[in-house]
């Protein structure tokens, strides 16, 4: 598994321009990525809230699936797979409302079939963990 260096400058790829709306909406910047690392960050921020002023688990959810996915998927691209979610278990451990998060995901095994990553989410200002997930990936050959 070639894991490649970490680039600071992750490619057009991966802007919130290319992303579907879902994940656009979410708002995850990708900073930088590797098949071992992937940092980005959130602006949270009012259009994230619930009905109750606080940020919707959901771009929690949805910000720790999409940085596992690219971190697994570029450690197998050299092999002509990526990686897919077969479980995610996000954990919210603190309400928030809003402001910049960091994101950052690093794998915790990578095996020839499978990969199981761990996501921190903390906020910017205190370094405090708002949620953290786990996300158990399938290494599947690209669409041809």
């Amino acid at each position: 598994m070639n894991l490649g260096q970490f680039d600071p400058r992750p490619t057009a790829k991966y802007a919130l321009s290319e992303a579907s709306a879902f994940v656009a909406g979410a708002g995850l910047v990708i900073d930088g990525v590797s098949g071992t690392r992937v940092t980005g960050h959130i602006e949270l921020s009012d259009a994230h809230f619930t009905p109750w002023g606080v940020v919707h688990g959901g771009v929690y959810t949805t910000a720790v699936e999409s940085a596992a996915s690219i971190g697994a998927s570029e450690a197998v691209k050299d092999r002509g797979e990526f990686a897919v979610g077969v479980h995610n278990g996000t954990d919210f451990l603190r309400a928030s409302k809003g402001g910049r998060v960091d994101v950052v995901a690093e794998p915790l095994q990578q095996g020839r079939i499978q990969q199981l990553w761990l996501v921190t989410i903390s906020a910017s200002d205190s370094g405090k963990i708002i949620a953290r997930g786990q996300v158990r990936l399938q290494n599947v050959p690209l669409p041809t």
